[in-house]
């Protein structure tokens, strides 16, 4: 991997050999003494992660856009850097939206496994039948670059798009786009797709009740965080025909999913695919080495979600001298998936 090749290069690195996250446990042991820490969503970054890690950590390079998994107020009162990897899979992710939006209207994985059953099946005129896309109304919750990008997407099917965002995006009404509170977009939308990311406000942000509020024949799609979405409120609204059909790449209790959801057909489930692409993955990987590598110079790094541990000229603040703790993200509703299956898991610079 690039990526790779890049840390070894720069520092003296200790990588996980296994395809699956680092145990906890390894990772607090292998994390003392570095003063880089490479890191994925899976592994939690809190203060007993950076008191095992020890004084001298200079930075921690999230591999993913969203940080919820890193407590930047902790980094920062410590004078650590803390960075993420925007940009790179924006488009990966609302093309990911986009195939579970298509996929969920039209019914494809319900079809697909009809054919692979091997068993008897007749065209008729009423045999699964889905939603029509082109020239429906698309409410984008979250636009941010992956929103964005998204209604980018629906121009070319004559949608109407509508979205919800704290503050209106330069160039968002230019585009066609209408801004609409939660509840007019709920209400108007034949598809809803969502991209906030997790926080104590946006948490369950779909629930039973705002689900209620949707069309009987629309689609709701997730690419953003799993539990920003009621997973059981989910599963009652379309077993009681509340909704039409779903499309979900993250999941709230993340891998396990509600079972009455596995068990419906008109849900389309993907296992967090919503960056994984070759390209997409592979840019990740080389953002976050170089983040790593330029703190650990000295140097202000590409994508820095912190940037009060810095003073004017760049340099890294002492701890003691850091107000405040909390770190703003960069465009926080742009939001990355756990990139699970990289080569570059769990990687440290001592």
């Amino acid at each position: 991997m690039p990526a790779m090749e890049r840390l070894e290069a720069g520092c003296e690195l200790t990588a996980w050999p296994e395809g699956s996250p680092m145990p906890r446990e390894r990772f607090l042991v292998e994390a003392a003494g570095k003063t880089g820490l490479l890191t994925l969503l899976t592994e939690r970054v809190d203060e007993e992660l950076l008191e095992a890690a020890g004084g001298q950590l200079v930075v921690v390079s999230n591999y993913a856009v969203g940080v919820d998994n890193v407590d930047v107020g902790a980094c920062t009162r410590r004078g650590v850097i803390v960075t993420n990897t925007p940009d790179v899979l924006t488009e990966s992710t609302a093309d990911m939206a986009w195939a579970l939006l298509m996929a969920a209207a039209r019914r494809l994985a319900e079809g697909d496994r009809v054919i692979r059953a091997g068993g008897s099946w007749r065209w008729g005129p009423e045999f699964m039948l889905g939603q029509d896309v082109f020239g429906k109304t698309l409410g984008i919750v979250g636009f941010g670059r992956i929103g964005r990008a998204v209604a980018r997407r629906a121009v070319g099917f004559g949608m109407q798009v509508l979205f919800h965002h704290p503050s209106v995006p330069a160039g968002a009404v230019d585009a066609g786009a209408e801004s609409a509170t939660l509840d007019d977009l709920l209400a108007r939308s034949d598809f809803v797709s969502l991209h906030v990311p997790l926080t104590p406000e946006t948490r369950h942000m779909i629930s039973a009740e705002r689900l209620r509020q949707m069309k009987p024949t629309a689609v709701l799609v997730n690419t953003a965080r799993g539990p920003v979405l009621d997973e059981v409120a989910l599963a009652e609204a379309l077993g009681q025909g509340v909704i039409f059909a779903a499309g979900l790449d993250v999941y709230e209790h993340e891998p396990a999913v509600e079972p009455r959801l596995l068990a419906d057909e008109r849900v389309v489930l993907a296992p967090h695919l919503g960056s994984a692409t070759v390209e997409a993955r592979t840019a990740m990987g080389l953002l976050a080495a170089d983040n790593l590598l330029t703190s650990l110079r000295g140097e202000r790094p590409p994508a820095l979600v912190n940037p009060e541990v810095l003073d004017l000229a760049g340099r890294r603040v002492p701890p003691t001298l850091v107000e405040g703790g909390k770190g703003p993200c960069a465009d926080p509703t742009d939001i990355e998936r756990s990139p699970r299956d990289s080569a570059d898991d769990g990687s440290l610079c001592s």
